[in-house]
C-alpha cells in the first residue's frame, strides 16, 4: 500500500493526492510511504522517484545495519525499529530529499503511523522533510524504552527471588535476559553511531539549525546503551551469586555425605570383619560378644560425631542453611 501526503506552500497538509499530483507547483514538499508493497509498487521507486539502483536493493535485502548513504539528490537511511515481543530488528528505510521524503517498509510501524497522523494538526511537523526525518527517528527510538524497562523489572524480581523460584529456574530466566540484552544491543549500538555520524557529517551542513534535535535523539542513545551495559552487568552479577550459592550447597551435600560417609568407614570395617566365615573366631562363641561388638561400634560413631562438631564441620554446614 502506498499513502501519500502533501504540504503545500501555505501550509496545508492534503493526504491521499495521487502519486502524480504530488510534484504540482503549489507543493511545498510531499511524504510517500510504502507501507508492505507489492512488488509493482516497489517498481516506483525506480520508475517513479528514479532512486538508485543499490538504494533501492538494500530496501529489499532484510535486514540492512543502519546506515547513512549520500546520493546526489537526497539522502538514503537505513533505521531499526524493535519488535515489541520479540525485540527484533525490523528495517525501515527513508530516502530524504530537498522537497520530500520517502518512507519503505514491510511491516506496520506504530512511530511513523503516530508521525503520519501529527503531521496534520501539529505545526511543528509542516517544517520540511528533514523535520520528519527527525521525528520518526525520536518515535523509533522511544520504542526502544519499553523493552529495556521490563528487563530492569524482572531483574530487580530476579534479586529479590520474590517468587521463591528455585537456583535452576533463576539461572535460566537470567540467560534468557542476556540473550534479550544482546539482541537490543546489536540494535541500539549501531543506531547510536548512525545518530552520530548524522550530526557531525560535512555534507550536511544544512542540518546545522535541527543539530540539537538529532542531538537529543543521540542522547538517548547513550543512555539506552549505557542501561543495556548496566543490565548485563546486573545479570553477570546475579548469575556469579546464583551459581556461588549453588556451589556453596554442593559443598555442603558433600560434606555432609563425606561425614557420614567416615563415620560409618570404621562400622562397615567392624561389620566386615565379623562377616568373614571363619570357624575359629574366638568372639563369635563369646555369650556378650554381639552387644560388645554393637557397644564398640556406637562409642566409635559417638566419638567421630563429637570430634567432627568440635572441628567446626556442623557450624559450617548450619550457617549455609
Amino acid at each position: 500500500m502506498i499513502r501519500t501526503c502533501v504540504v503545500t506552500k501555505d501550509f496545508n497538509v492534503i493526504y491521499d493526492v495521487p502519486l502524480q499530483s504530488v510534484k504540482s507547483p503549489d507543493v511545498s514538499w510531499y511524504w510517500v510511504d510504502f507501507h508492505e508493497p507489492t512488488d509493482e509498487e516497489v517498481k516506483l521507486l525506480a520508475d517513479f522517484f528514479h532512486f538508485h539502483p543499490l538504494a533501492i536493493e538494500d530496501c529489499l535485502e532484510y535486514v540492512q545495519r543502519p546506515k547513512l548513504d549520500f546520493y546526489d539528490r537526497y539522502l538514503f537511511v537505513v533505521l531499526h525499529v524493535i519488535e515489541q515481543k520479540t525485540l527484533e530488528a525490523e528495517e525501515v528505510d527513508l530516502f530524504v530529499g530537498q522537497n520530500f521524503i520517502v518512507s519503505f517498509h514491510k511491516q506496520t510501524i506504530r512511530g511513523i503511523n503516530q508521525v503520519w497522523t501529527r503531521l496534520k494538526t501539529e505545526e511543528d511537523f509542516k517544517i520540511g522533510p528533514l523535520h520528519i526525518m527527525y521525528h520518526i527517528l525520536d518515535k523509533l527510538v522511544d520504542d526502544y524504552f519499553p523493552p529495556i524497562y521490563h528487563i530492569e523489572d524482572v531483574l530487580n524480581e530476579l534479586e529479590e527471588n520474590t517468587k521463591n523460584e528455585t537456583i535452576q529456574e533463576i539461572i535460566e530466566k537470567v540467560f534468557d535476559i542476556r540473550g534479550d540484552l544482546s539482541k537490543l544491543r546489536r540494535t541500539i549500538v549501531p543506531m547510536r553511531d548512525l545518530l552520530y555520524r548524522i550530526i557531525y557529517s560535512e555534507r550536511l551542513q544544512r542540518m546545522r539549525e535541527r543539530q540539537l534535535y538529532f542531538h537529543d535523539i543521540y542522547d538517548h542513545l547513550l543512555k539506552l546503551v549505557e542501561m543495556i551495559e548496566a543490565n548485563r552487568e546486573i545479570t553477570s552479577d546475579i548469575r556469579d551469586s546464583y551459581l556461588s550459592l549453588n556451589s556453596n550447597r554442593m559443598n555442603t551435600i558433600m560434606m555432609t555425605l563425606t561425614v557420614i560417609t567416615t563415620i560409618f568407614m570404621p562400622l562397615t570395617f567392624i561389620v566386615g570383619i565379623y562377616g568373614m566365615n571363619f570357624d575359629y573366631m574366638p568372639e563369635l562363641h563369646w555369650k556378650y560378644g554381639y552387644f560388645a561388638v554393637l557397644g564398640v561400634m556406637a562409642f566409635i560413631a559417638t566419638a567421630m560425631y563429637f570430634w567432627f562438631k568440635r572441628n567446626g564441620w556442623f557450624r559450617f554446614h548450619k550457617g549455609n542453611d
